[in-house]
């Protein structure tokens, strides 16, 4: 009997304890049936991280992107305002942007020169006037549902889905209040293509079992306990002195972020927002791993980093923040080149069940939270 990818019997042995359970199957990171499955239950109806407002500071910037398979583009208004389109001209889909732009007074089709304002609004259809009864104010860009949190930006392609602060929850804000995201400026953002399934790299962020063997030579081993949010994240902490933003060995770093408190003073956060965001939240800065579902086997990888705004002004910031790069541009191949080695060994023709370890609590209840909702037929 072939089988059923959406049982939840194929999955009880996912669902059992930690000490007791088994990673996913290897047909969950492979099959496009579950892959689909996904996209309607998870990145359809849940709020998805995009970028940092600062990314588009000036009106007519914009970034045009595919998230799971959607055109999507973010433009700065003239009254300043970021909104969120589909990108696909009304007329006959054609995108009206590829990439990343500055100063665009308007977004114009390619194709048929359709004319749409920075808010969206159908300015001109050239040749449309002698069609019956039609109307430019009938044929503006489709908005995407965006909501920020402290400069943050999210979408959601579900018009009814819960607002955002509710979505991650007020212990969110409260638990992270004293890093002041609101005062970071993004410092660079850098894309990787990479041939591997999103949850295997959500799962290889999510948990220090791996770092001795990947990272051996780039980061120090860590320790960590598990926060778990009553909204949609779920983060480790690891207790530290220092920063956890640069190679070891290095010594050379940036004034902690002023006020930090509790837990923030502490050392660092690794956040999962779920489904597919995660922040490396330090004493000195942060950075952000945006996930974007390509397919069973494909992941965009953004990488951002921001610093405090006082941060950013010191005169010698360029020299030292090249310190923070090499710890990133080494640990992030690290984790990209053994994520994409993981999916290779993934083949649903190899059932060959294996047992979680003690230091992959993350890995397990970030499983459960995919089958809890993937399992759920999706309406419509």
């Amino acid at each position: 009997m072939p089988l059923d990818l959406f049982d939840p019997n194929t999955y009880r042995n996912v669902r059992r304890p930690l000490l007791e359970a088994e990673p996913l199957p290897a047909h969950c990171y492979t099959e496009q049936s579950f892959f689909d499955r996904e996209v309607r239950s998870i990145f359809m109806t849940h709020w998805n991280f995009v970028g940092r407002a600062d990314m588009l500071p000036k009106p007519g910037d914009y970034l045009a992107f595919d998230f799971v398979g959607i055109p999507v583009i973010l433009v700065r208004g003239r009254d300043d305002q970021v909104r969120a389109f589909y990108n696909t001209c009304r007329h006959r889909g054609t995108p009206l942007k590829t990439g990343q732009g500055s100063g665009a007074p308007t977004l114009v089709c390619p194709y048929h020169s359709w004319v749409y304002d920075l808010s969206g609004r159908l300015m001109a259809a050239p040749g449309m006037q002698k069609v019956p009864g039609f109307r430019n104010a009938d044929y503006g860009l489709k908005p995407i549902r965006l909501e920020s949190f402290q400069g943050f930006i999210f979408i959601n392609f579900d018009d009814k889905a819960q607002p955002l602060a509710d979505y991650l929850g007020a212990d969110f804000a409260a638990e992270f209040a004293s890093y002041n995201f609101a005062d970071m400026v993004t410092v660079r953002r850098k894309e990787y293509d990479l041939a591997c399934n999103w949850k295997a790299y959500v799962e290889n962020a999510m948990e220090e079992y791996h770092v001795p063997t990947v990272h051996h030579a780039s980061l120090v081993e860590q320790k960590c306990t598990v926060v778990q949010g009553k909204g949609h994240w779920i983060a480790l902490h690891e207790k530290h002195e220092g920063t956890e933003a640069i190679l070891k060995g290095d010594t050379t770093t940036f004034p902690h972020i002023q006020g930090l408190k509790g837990r923030n003073d502490e050392g660092t956060y690794f956040n999962l927002i779920y489904p597919s965001t995660m922040f490396g939240l330090t004493r000195d800065c942060m950075w952000w791993l945006e996930l974007h579902p390509r397919g069973p086997g494909r992941t965009r990888l953004i990488v951002g980093s921001a610093f405090p705004r006082s941060t950013v002004a010191r005169p010698d910031f360029e020299e030292v923040v090249q310190r923070y790069y090499r710890r990133w541009d080494k640990s992030i191949p690290e984790d990209n080149q053994i994520s994409q080695l993981q999916h290779q060994g993934f083949s649903p023709l190899v059932p060959l069940a294996g047992r979680l370890a003690p230091d992959e609590p993350v890995v397990h209840v970030f499983n459960n939270w995919v089958l809890d909702r993937v399992l759920v037929s999706p309406s419509g």
